[in-house]
């Protein structure tokens, strides 16, 4: 018997192994947006608590580097993550910011429109082509994120909006980091990003600064290590797992902001947000398994030239 039969058994497919990275994904993710609305409530600003996000993220760069060593700087893209942190900053505190007054659940839900954003900016900078499926499935997913801000039914509040405008923003990034991905491999883009995000977070945060209680310093620590941890199983996950299976695993984050929304803040989320969350997450899941399918026969008719 080999090793790898011994750390994998015959059972536990690939798929189920990213099956697996996603859902502790989810649960890192949804914990860390939890921990931002409580540490918001308790008067930090979410300018303050986004840096301290990638501050404490350098505890997983320490054991990048040591597993890897100082080669994992090599990379001829520095342009390309400087812009790739740039924006990151920006959606992150526009995140942060309307989190700390949306419900978990409809944060969750309208951060699903991020892939959705990433197709529609393709088409439109990068000149790629999609055709009438895709289209439909893109109309489905927006008209969700209507169906929850409702407007013109009900007053749109500003947190939502921002979410939303953060999600078009990271939609961006995720083009830029696809790039940066053909050339760096993962350890590589989450070490620059959080070596160039902490500077660039420290800037706005210095103009709301208050030093954190120690029980905050705790709660900060975790939640960085949360988020940069929450990158790099999301990344193994989509990269044993083929993406049909694995992705529908990622709408258990509406199910889990749910469940800590209502235990620790009272919130509830009404039926429209369940209903626009499940419209743009298959949406999203749609035109991610659909590009795969179409990168997959450019892929093999290639070969076949």
């Amino acid at each position: 018997m080999s090793s790898s039969e011994i750390r994998h058994p015959v059972w536990l497919t690939p798929n189920l192994q990213g099956m697996g990275w996603m859902l502790i994904t989810t649960v890192l993710i949804v914990m860390m947006h939890t921990m931002i609305k409580f540490l918001a409530a308790q008067g930090l600003h979410p300018f303050e608590i986004g840096f301290f996000r990638t501050f404490f993220g350098f505890p997983v760069v320490a054991i990048l580097f040591w597993k890897y060593g100082r080669g994992i700087l090599k990379t001829d893209q520095i342009k390309g993550h400087g812009i790739r942190s740039i924006g990151h900053v920006t959606a992150m505190m526009m995140f942060f910011l309307g989190l700390t007054t949306t419900q978990l659940a409809t944060a969750n839900s309208l951060a699903f429109t991020a892939p959705l954003f990433a197709t529609v900016l393709a088409v439109l900078i990068l000149g790629e082509t999609i055709r009438w499926r895709r289209w439909v499935a893109l109309a489905v997913g927006f008209a969700g994120a209507l169906v929850i801000i409702r407007p013109g039914i009900i007053e749109v509040e500003t947190g939502p909006l921002l979410v939303l405008g953060s999600s078009a923003i990271w939609g961006v990034i995720l083009i830029v980091i696809k790039s940066l991905g053909r050339r760096d491999a993962t350890p590589t883009i989450v070490v620059y990003m959080v070596m160039f995000m902490t500077p660039l977070s420290l800037i706005p945060a210095l103009f709301v600064w208050s030093w954190p209680t120690f029980d905050q310093y705790m709660v900060l620590l975790l939640m960085g290590v949360m988020g940069t941890t929450g990158h790099l199983t999301l990344t193994q996950a989509l990269r044993i797992g083929d993406a049909g299976v694995v992705m529908p695993v990622d709408f258990f984050k509406l199910i889990w902001a749910a469940g800590f929304g209502f235990m620790l803040f009272g919130e509830f989320p009404d039926l429209f947000t369940w209903l626009g969350g499940f419209m743009i997450f298959s949406s999203a899941t749609y035109v991610a398994l659909r590009e795969r399918a179409l990168a997959r026969a450019r892929s093999k008719a290639s070969k076949d030239v």
